[in-house]
């Protein structure tokens, strides 16, 4: 079955997230854009006619593109909301990209710990160096408790923070 949102000659990928904004989906798909820009895109807007439920000629849908993945955001009303039982990871392999990420995701939102943030649409992210899964499973629990507990301290996170508590170094 081929995704009917998908872009004419482009294979649909097999999971899509599906973001539910009140009004504000063609925003934020822009805003999302202008942060992650390599790969992202607007793939398609699509418009309520007569039939509704939404004013005639407003956004109903956009398909687009972050990074290469595909997500929909639906101009679908104010019934549901963003909550943190949702969210997107953003893998860092620098602290400059930390540091780009948090800013740009976090302003107009609400930036919280351990690397998580909520963006100006209540849409949670989490922003972590790629370090992260190798120090937090590190055999040696020793280590990946001095991370833990160095992680659980930090708002944004800081990666030399963490490479010290992982070597143990204070």
């Amino acid at each position: 079955m081929k995704n009917k949102i998908a872009v004419k000659g482009s294979r649909a990928q097999k999971i899509t997230p599906f973001l539910w904004f009140d009004h504000q989906a063609e925003e934020a798909a822009n805003f999302y854009i202008s942060i992650f820009k390599k790969n992202s895109k607007i793939l398609k807007v699509v418009r309520y006619g007569k039939a509704g439920p939404g004013p005639e000629g407003t956004v109903m849908l956009v398909a687009f593109q972050l990074a290469g993945q595909n997500f929909n955001a639906l101009n679908g009303g104010p019934q549901f909301t963003f909550s943190l039982a949702t969210s997107f990871v953003v893998n860092c392999d620098t602290q400059k990209e930390v540091d780009w990420f948090w800013e740009k995701l976090s302003r107009g939102g609400e930036k919280s710990q351990c690397g998580w943030l909520k963006d100006k649409y209540g849409l949670s992210w989490q922003v972590v160096p790629s370090v992260i899964p190798k120090y937090m499973t590190d055999p040696n629990q020793e280590r990946s408790q001095r991370v833990m507990s160095a992680v659980l301290k930090m708002g944004k996170i800081e990666i030399e923070v963490l490479k010290k508590a992982y070597r143990g170094v204070k």
